[in-house]
């Protein structure tokens, strides 16, 4: 509840900056490219798809870097948490879209440090997409920057979002245990994604411009909850198939 109430008191004008730029975007018929490695695409995932969510935000999500639950052996967390700091990955990943800059793109990183998301937001910026970062000034300005470049996430974003969150994430002391537990930054990420979505909902709102909400059947009958899945389905497809790469591109 502290770590809310503080993301509540402080964030306030990058959370309407974002809101304001994915109610541009989606209004006029583009996507919000969102990314995340690790534990970090919790935040993609929260945004869309899923029940009380929209089309517009386009998720980007390697499995590569993210698959986690395995833990030994194939596909491991070694393999995982190396692939998210191969510099070159995220320009390979890039390569596949069409990159226009009427669209956005929100980046997650709670160090904001390793390469891939760093390299991501680069890219993104470089062909004129604005960028969100979604980041933990504590943690990433903790050490000094290992990419290359000598840079950050948070130094690759038109808005910078700050979790709040502690160095090392873990929130809670135990007596007995020397170290911290609890991490925070999965509670911190899907509190802003769905302040941002709710507030970008409202923004479009205002001009009859929200696409499809998916919707349970329990709040809204089945007969309209497959019915509303299957437009958003529609419009996601139609957006996403606007932002892949054609042939000759």
């Amino acid at each position: 509840m502290e770590l809310l109430g503080e993301i509540e008191r402080t964030q306030e004008e990058p959370i309407a900056a974002a809101a304001g730029i994915a109610a541009r975007v989606i209004g006029d018929g583009g996507v919000v490219h969102t990314f995340g490695t690790g534990h970090s695409r919790m935040g993609v995932e929260e945004l869309f798809p899923r029940y009380g969510s929209y089309p517009g935000f386009h998720p980007v999500v390697e499995l590569s870097t993210t698959f986690y639950t395995q833990v030994a052996g194939a596909n491991g967390m070694r393999q995982a948490m190396f692939v998210e700091r191969v510099e070159g990955l995220a320009e390979q990943i890039l390569a596949n879209y069409e990159l226009r800059p009427t669209d956005a793109a929100i980046v997650f990183s709670v160090s904001g440090l390793n390469a891939v998301p760093i390299e991501m937001a680069m890219g993104l910026r470089k062909a004129g997409v604005p960028v969100v970062a979604v980041t933990s000034s504590r943690e990433t300005y903790a050490v000094e920057p290992g990419h290359p470049s000598g840079t950050r996430l948070a130094d690759h974003a038109d808005v910078v979002i700050d979790l709040r969150t502690p160095v090392g994430d873990a929130l809670c002391r135990v007596e007995g245990l020397a170290e911290p537990v609890g991490p925070g930054s999965t509670l911190a990420v899907v509190a802003v994604v769905n302040e941002i979505k709710v507030r970008t909902a409202e923004l479009l709102a205002e001009d009859g411009l929200v696409p499809p909400v998916i919707s349970s059947a329990k709040l809204v009958g089945r007969e309209r909850s497959d019915e509303l899945f299957e437009a958003a389905y529609l419009e996601h497809a139609r957006r996403a198939c606007e932002v892949l790469r054609k042939p000759g591109a």
